[in-house]
């Protein structure tokens, strides 16, 4: 079961090159959006400015109709100062905007669609610290855009300000949507069992002074929670600071002072989340994966026969779903490869070990709400404490090293090549060696797990060796 880099499913494989070709031409894209230090290139008022003049232009069509974005964002400090960059340029192109303010990332592409919206915004770095700030764009259909929009897009950001500009009275208008957090706490609590409620539960809450900080308590208390609140306090500059799904250390803490039942953590934008059990014990997106696909296997809705993850999801995942006569299919890492093979597959739940989990069925991203919200209805259905269902498998050692590195391609290195399949051999089947190249910054990450934690270690070394060496 060993694999290195580049042995994932054919399909996907190609899916990965082709990316990391389209990366090799981008002046302003990455693998999730725009991203960068706020005030600093990319991250900057006059790049907003051409995304939106850009973006405009893509998704307005030649009918008469008025053309609508959505724009959502977190509580960083420098949104205000992308925000209203974005709606000059989609403006100055004709397209009425209508702003959310605070939101999560999941609840923007819900809004697309439901709002009839061409284009979605949310202007967030995720579980960044406050100095960096994102935008993230969604198509109608609430998905995130595809290499050749985001391409079509950068395209458009490099023509004159000047070009494709509307004319005085076809200027667009913008409005704010007052009632967008309330909509979306009434979509996420339509996810629980209509029959259950989560009367008796004691829940810390941690938002990680992010998007979710007032919606996600609110829908928690709504269905009967008694809930405890961490990081519901933004002043612009601590997101995710000592808080949120990065450091589950405060939730955990507070489980275990407030005697909870269980702890969840958001990330800055709350596309992803990590629990913890009453012992303050933390549970990854492998274990919530194996929770949420047992139960709705056991309920007969788990479409797909089995679940979409990443080549890091532990190898006790797979082990645990092929016990219960379920696949594990793997892709590159990167939600969007995730989500790619889940529409492809008809598979309606998906994710990464780091929390980032997709279910089909309510979402077309990541929501980390919405996913606490099944494990917790697991929870009360079963009557069994989060420490017993937290254990899905036991998971089999696993060794993760990034190897910083000044340029070329040492992954090509014929030293490397023969590190990698060195321990290949010596894993012998009884383990996986993933090792790629990460696609935010210039380090190679190394990564093997096997049932000999001795002989993970031993091959890890060895790989890193030959990567610092090349």
């Amino acid at each position: 079961m060993a694999q290195n880099w580049g042995n994932e499913r054919p399909n996907d494989y190609t899916l990965a090159e082709r990316r990391r070709n389209h990366m090799s031409k981008r002046a302003y894209f990455g693998t999730d959006g725009i991203r960068g230090q706020a005030n600093k290139h990319p991250m900057t008022a006059e790049v907003a400015l051409r995304v939106g003049l850009a973006a405009g232009k893509l998704f307005r069509s030649q009918d008469e109709r008025r053309h609508l974005v959505v724009i959502g964002k977190d509580t960083r400090l420098s949104g205000y100062m992308i925000e209203p960059a974005l709606v000059a340029g989609l403006t100055s192109v004709g397209l009425d905007v209508r702003l959310f303010g605070p939101l999560p990332t999941p609840a923007v592409a819900m809004m697309t669609r439901s709002m009839r919206a061409d284009l979605g915004v949310m202007i967030s770095a995720s579980h960044n610290n406050f100095a960096d700030n994102g935008i993230k764009l969604f198509g109608p259909d609430g998905y995130k855009l595809s290499d050749e929009q985001e391409l079509k897009i950068e395209a458009l950001m490099d023509e004159g300000l000047q070009e494709g500009l509307a004319a005085p009275r076809e200027l667009g208008r913008v409005k704010r949507i007052d009632d967008a957090q309330a909509r979306y706490v009434e979509i996420v609590k339509a996810t629980f069992p209509r029959h259950r409620n989560l009367s008796g539960l004691r829940i810390v809450i941690d938002c990680a002074n992010g998007a979710a900080y007032k919606v996600a308590p609110t829908a928690l208390y709504e269905l009967g929670a008694e809930v405890i609140s961490l990081g519901v306090s933004p002043d612009g500059t601590n997101i995710n600071e000592e808080c949120g799904s990065t450091h589950p250390e405060a939730m955990a803490k507070m489980v275990r002072e407030y005697r909870a039942d269980i702890g969840i953590a958001l990330d800055g934008d709350a596309d992803r989340l990590v629990i913890c059990d009453e012992k303050g014990v933390v549970v990854d997106g492998d274990q919530i994966m194996a929770i949420i696909a047992g139960a709705l296997a056991k309920a007969g809705s788990l479409k797909g026969g089995g679940v979409v993850a990443t080549v890091m999801s532990n190898l006790g995942l797979e082990r645990c779903l092929k016990s219960q006569g379920l696949s594990l299919e793997r892709t590159a890492v990167g939600d969007r490869y995730v989500m790619q093979r889940m529409r492809e597959g008809g598979f309606n739940v998906g994710g990464e070990q780091s929390g980032h989990l997709i279910l089909s069925d309510f979402s077309t991203t990541g929501d980390g709400l919405i996913a606490a919200l099944q494990v917790l209805a697991v929870m009360v259905e079963t009557g069994q404490p989060m420490s017993a269902l937290g254990r899905q498998f036991e998971p089999v050692p696993q060794l993760l090293e990034n190897v910083r590195f000044a340029g070329g391609k040492p992954l090509e290195a014929k030293t490397v090549k023969e590190a990698i399949a060195d321990g290949e051999a010596q894993l012998n089947g009884s383990g996986r060696i993933v090792v790629r190249a990460s696609g935010t910054e210039p380090l190679i990450r190394i990564m093997a797990e096997g049932d000999d934690p001795a002989l993970v270690r031993k091959v890890v070394k060895s790989i890193a060796g030959a990567v610092k060496a090349a």
